[in-house]
């Protein structure tokens, strides 16, 4: 009985799986990395991206499967966690835990952040303008650290800002590295990831991160020890790189 139970089981998910794989092919395949892939369309009349994460060759496919399970599920848990405090990120659809795909909003209208701030530097050559963006990410990420959901991978490419630019309405994406941790290592650790991509994606900015910096002081309850570690992490990454 068990193993009929289970062979109706597994036809069930095959046949899953190919109503996914079926509906996935009507969708514009707009990005792949190593990780997943991202697709674009609609879904129950929204304009929908999709991400899909699909399985690893390398990877014996029961400890795949439970990996890949468990990445899924903490990105869907951050992004609920953000929202629920306020913090901008896509409404999440549906979650397909069979193909492990997540149906999120498509944020339209937007940029990158990092498209609108190389915009003004090569336009304008003027990073005046650009503070209160920079102080009104560092509220945001002060706010999510509060809410002890650790990003993962903090980049100006993954962050969007709505039209009009002049709201300051951002919104963070691209939750699949976060975690939920009250650490001070770990939200220091997310500030160091952003400083590094935002000093090396925008080049003479050191101004504008600082800001950032201070904005978040300001806005956390928990800064304090946030940024001792930010302090000891930079020093750790200064050492790697005398010694190579």
């Amino acid at each position: 009985m068990a193993t009929f139970t289970s062979l109706m089981e597994g036809d069930v998910e095959k046949c899953a799986r190919q109503r996914t794989c079926s509906f996935l092919k009507t969708l514009n395949l707009v990005k792949q990395g190593a990780e997943a892939r991202i697709y674009k369309g609609t879904f129950l009349g929204q304009a929908t991206v999709v991400k899909e994460r699909f399985p690893k060759a390398y990877r014996h496919p029961v400890l795949d499967e439970k990996l890949t399970h468990k990445r899924t599920s903490q990105e869907v848990r951050s992004i609920l966690r953000c929202r629920k405090a306020g913090i901008s990120a896509p409404v999440v659809y549906f979650v397909d835990y069979v193909s492990n795909c997540i149906y999120l909003e498509d944020i339209v209208h937007s940029t990158t952040i990092r498209d609108h701030v190389t915009t003004l530097q090569r336009s304008e050559n003027d990073t005046a303008k650009l503070y209160p963006l920079t102080e009104r990410i560092g509220q945001i990420l002060a706010r999510m650290h509060d809410e002890d959901v650790v990003h993962g991978d903090l980049t100006t490419s993954n962050m969007l800002l709505r039209s009009p630019a002049e709201a300051l309405d951002i919104v963070l994406i691209d939750f699949g590295l976060s975690s939920i941790s009250a650490l001070p290592e770990d939200k220091g650790v997310d500030l160091y990831v952003l400083e590094k991509a935002f000093l090396s994606t925008h080049p003479n900015t050191e101004d504008l991160f600082a800001a950032l910096l201070k904005s978040y002081s300001a806005t956390s309850k928990k800064s304090g020890p946030v940024i001792k570690k930010l302090d000891e992490v930079r020093l750790r990454g200064r050492k790697r790189s005398m010694i190579g």
